[in-house]
This record gives structure tokens, C-alpha cells and sequence, in this order.
């Protein structure tokens, strides 16, 4: 490889993960998803994490992370999700008779048929997924932007800088207050 190849090669990675994103921003592939699930379950988590005081569980793209996991991680939890999703699809047949999506229901609807899941295995795991693809690194699909971060303030550091504690900073001469 040359060495304007390799001089290029930041570049072409972040070229690659600026279509990536973009795709998924635009409404781009699932990879283990079909593209209804990824609507009913994009509709839940958009219960979790709503987007009223700030960017939501859809600005942060938390079902690229789901979709992600599914694929990776979490490939055991699928069945969980399949039969989860039944059942809840079920429920909301039963509770909202003729309503044909989980999405469709209205903003109270789908909060009464989240509240009468609540407290199942399926609705503990989805909501696990959510939080976690809010609050995520964005390396994993989901925390778009960085969105989550922001909302709590975090920094992005990976790593602790010395020093660490009152200990440590009065070893090294600094007062730590």
C-alpha cells in the first residue's frame, strides 16, 4: 500500500462511518431487524426515553443499537424478543381492538399497553437495551451524536487522570478540594 494510501486512511474510515450514520439517519438497513419490528420496537423505546425535555431514545437512534445487539452481544436474547413481541402485539390487539400497530396507537394508548407489560421479563430486557443504546458509546449503533452524553454530561473519557484522590494529590503537591 502506498503511503498516500495510508496517509488517506483516517479519512476513508471516517467517510465510511459518516455514510453509516447518515444511512441510519435517513431511515437506513436493519441488520437483523425486519423493518415493522424495528417500527413497534423503535415506538417503545421512544416510550422509555421520550423526547420532551431533550433528545430522545429516536434522536439518539437507539434502535440501530437494539437492531446491533440483537446481531452481536445480545444474539441470544432474539427468541426473548420475537416471543416478547408477540405477546405484546397480543395484548394490544386485546386492549386496543382494530388497531394495527404498536406505532399507530396514540401517545396515551401506547403508554397504557407499556404499563400492562411493565413488570415482565420481555419489558425489563427492552428497556435494559434502551437505556443502555442511549447511553451507549456511539461505536455500538446507537447515541447518536452523542446525544445521551450530553444529557447527563458526561465527556466522553475513557480514562481516569491523575489525581484520583486526596491521596494521590497530595503526593503529587496538588490540593484537591
Amino acid at each position: 500500500m502506498s503511503s498516500l494510501a495510508m496517509a488517506a486512511w483516517p479519512e476513508v474510515l471516517a467517510a465510511q462511518e459518516q455514510a453509516r450514520e447518515r444511512a441510519k439517519a435517513d431511515g437506513g438497513e436493519f441488520e437483523t431487524l425486519d423493518k415493522d419490528t424495528a417500527g413497534e420496537i423503535a415506538a417503545i423505546a421512544e416510550q422509555i426515553i421520550p423526547s420532551t425535555d431533550g433528545p430522545g431514545a429516536r434522536e439518539a437512534g437507539v434502535i440501530y443499537f437494539i437492531d446491533r445487539a440483537l446481531g452481536t452481544f445480545a444474539r441470544d436474547e432474539r427468541e426473548a424478543y420475537r416471543t416478547g413481541m408477540a405477546e405484546l402485539q397480543k395484548k394490544r390487539e386485546e386492549m386496543f381492538p382494530g388497531s394495527a400497530a404498536i406505532a399507530s396507537l396514540d401517545d396515551e394508548q401506547q403508554k397504557a399497553l407499556l404499563r400492562s407489560i411493565e413488570n415482565t421479563d420481555f419489558f425489563e430486557l427492552l428497556r435494559t437495551h434502551t437505556v443502555l443504546g442511549f447511553l451507549g458509546d456511539p461505536r455500538y449503533g446507537g447515541n447518536r451524536g452523542k446525544v445521551g452524553w450530553k444529557q447527563i454530561g458526561f465527556e466522553g473519557w475513557m480514562a481516569y487522570q491523575p489525581p484520583f484522590g486526596y491521596y494521590d494529590a497530595e503526593a503529587s503537591g496538588e490540593k484537591k478540594e
